[in-house]
């Protein structure tokens, strides 16, 4: 079975992020992997572990992604691709689709694990948008991955009023839930190991496409906006009666609920 999983480089969302004009102020940004493709780059170790799997990694957009394509090798990812053209700048889930829809038909690949969602934008759209393009079985939000035989997976998503156990029949594209497993820290021979693995570096012609199918997107964003600062609460003292008679008021003048 070989395995095609994706990589996103995202926003590390968990620094301050600051809008001015509209637009995120690049000054100062740092970029880490999106946490749900580690969720996936672990289930797709797991089924090279447990069931000889050949595991692929592949990341779309211009920059440097050296650095996490590198970790992925050190978790036990095989092979590593980053499709890096110009083009790409400015893609929306559609786009990126059609680009991992490319990798896809020229690697021959039976099984894509997609994280969910990226972390920066939250859509949770490429990896169901693939689907559709490639015309494959599509289960999302995936929790358990079990292999019955070379054609054919058992898994289990979270659905709307409990857990989900289907049969998909491979190939098939699945996006996992960060349920699924606990990613692992990269062990230091893994390390060592990954910074000596080659990185395969491909242009959009690589793959058959052209900077005109990437020249219109579905969807674009037209603005970013600041969230607004959590307003400081209120401590009130006194006895009950005195507090109770304080919070009343402010909900008759200030919240406008009585």
């Amino acid at each position: 079975m070989k395995i095609l999983t994706t990589l996103k480089k995202v926003v590390d969302v968990e620094l301050t992020i600051n809008v001015k004009d509209g637009a995120i102020v690049e000054d100062g940004l740092q970029y880490v992997m999106n946490a749900w493709d580690e969720n996936a780059i672990e289930a797709s170790v797991q089924l090279k572990e447990n069931n000889k799997a050949e595991t692929t990694l592949v990341t779309v957009g211009s920059g440097d992604h050296a650095e996490l394509i590198r970790k992925a090798y050190a978790m036990g990812i095989e092979k590593g691709i980053h499709v890096d053209d110009p083009a790409i700048s400015g893609a929306d889930s559609f786009t990126y689709a059609r680009v991992l829809q490319a990798v896809f038909e020229k690697g021959g690949f039976d099984l894509v694990i997609v994280g969910k969602q990226a972390q920066d934008t939250d859509n949770g759209q490429t990896g169901i948008i693939l689907a559709e393009y490639l015309g494959l079985p599509c289960v999302s939000n995936v929790v358990s991955i079990t292999v019955v035989d070379d054609k054919t997976l058992t898994v289990s998503r979270l659905g709307d009023t409990g857990t989900e156990i289907l049969t998909v029949s491979l190939p098939a594209v699945i996006t996992v839930s960060d349920s699924i497993n606990e990613p692992r820290l990269p062990q230091m021979r893994g390390i060592m190991m990954a910074k000596k693995k080659p990185i395969e570096t491909q242009k959009l012609s690589d793959l058959g496409l052209s900077a005109d199918d990437m020249a219109h997107p579905k969807s674009t964003v037209t603005e970013f906006m600041a969230t607004e600062s959590r307003k400081s609460g209120k401590k009130f003292e006194g006895n009950a009666a005195e507090i109770t008679a304080q919070v009343v008021s402010l909900l008759a003048t200030e919240a406008g609920v009585l």
